[in-house]
């Protein structure tokens, strides 16, 4: 399929007519924590195993992979014989995917499409160099990638005397073709890669406790000014289907709110169940904290048989996950875990 496929499959209806896949397989090639020695459940490889079957031939602390506040996701899909690949972010720096890409094995030529989660540095600034790795490796072919035009916003965050911090521009569509990317930068949900990967639209904000980031802003197109920016609506989802088990979500940062998130992901797919989530929930600091009883019981409505809390999730939210569902549901992400499902 050739990005200009791609680019003529916006949906309009749900539920999405979307692959159901024989088997998933995630490589978690940037994350915020390292882990390599905690036991892991059948269907997850640990950071040293997978460094290992690479070809690592001691333990050095150069073999080791980098972890950064960010997050990477290489996600596969599988139709008998037909696997699909798309690069679910691209962490905050090039220095991190390069780093931890060959010492994984990982082929960057595998990779047939790469998609932005929304547009903050700590999952856009690595991007450049992915797309140029992937095209160099595919011979100079673009790259189909695929944003949205809110996430190119200028932001910053309101500090509590007033001031503002700005966050660094993620790269521009103008960067991203120059590395190598066929960019599609629309707003709409849209299938990927011969149906097998659905991209969200705009996610609704429906409940009354999560309420995106309330100290964000962003200069005003039209004034030059500091705006409020709290909902983060350049926000997308990523999911696949799961024969025999259902829709598993991957959801970078959950700016707008992991409740939400299912939600939308669970009307959309109806009467297909959710399988599992997997990415950054944004439970960690104190304004998130304070809404981290809610979630959890919330999520109990999903009856989600996988959950797998890395990135922003924080660790007082992995801890009252695993209370409430126990370790065989949730499996906290780690760099260099592969996971199949």
């Amino acid at each position: 399929m050739s990005h200009e496929a791609e680019r003529l499959e916006p949906l309009a209806n749900a539920p999405p007519d979307l692959a159901v896949l024989d088997g998933a397989e995630v490589f978690v090639l940037v994350d915020n924590v390292s882990d390599a020695l905690s036991s892991v459940p059948e269907g997850v490889a640990s950071e040293f195993q997978n460094l290992a079957a690479a070809g690592a031939e001691s333990i050095s602390g150069d073999g080791f992979c980098f972890a950064c506040f960010g997050i990477s996701l290489l996600v596969s899909g599988r139709i008998g014989n037909l696997v699909q690949r798309v690069l679910f972010d691209g962490g905050p720096t090039s220095l991190a995917l390069e780093h931890n890409v060959p010492r994984l094995g990982v082929d960057m030529g595998g990779v047939d499409a790469v998609v932005l989660s929304h547009g903050h540095i700590d999952h856009a600034g690595g991007l450049p160099a992915a797309i140029r790795s992937i095209s160099a490796a595919k011979g100079g072919q673009a790259v189909p990638v695929h944003v949205n035009p809110e996430m190119f916003s200028h932001r910053g965050e309101r500090l509590a005397d007033g001031r503002i911090f700005p966050i660094e521009d993620i790269p521009s569509v103008a960067s991203l073709e120059a590395a190598g990317g066929a960019v599609i930068n629309a707003p709409e949900a849209r299938l990927l890669r011969d149906k097998m990967f659905y991209l969200s639209g705009e996610i609704p904000r429906i409940t009354a406790y999560e309420k995106g980031i309330p100290a964000q802003v962003r200069r005003s197109a039209e004034t030059g000014d500091w705006e409020p920016d709290p909902w983060v609506m350049d926000e997308r989802y990523l999911a696949i289907d799961l024969k025999d088990k259902g829709i598993m979500v991957f959801t970078a940062c959950s700016h707008a709110g992991l409740i939400n998130v299912l939600r939308d992901a669970r009307d959309r797919f109806a009467p297909t169940p959710l399988y599992g989530v997997m990415g950054g929930f944004h439970l960690a600091g104190k304004v998130f904290e304070a809404i981290i009883p809610q979630t959890v019981e919330d999520l109990r409505a999903f009856d989600l048989k996988v959950i797998v809390p890395g990135h922003c999730t924080g660790w007082r939210a992995v801890h009252r996950m695993v209370d409430v569902f126990g370790e065989a549901v949730v499996v906290p992400s780690a760099v260099g875990r592969h996971h199949a499902f």
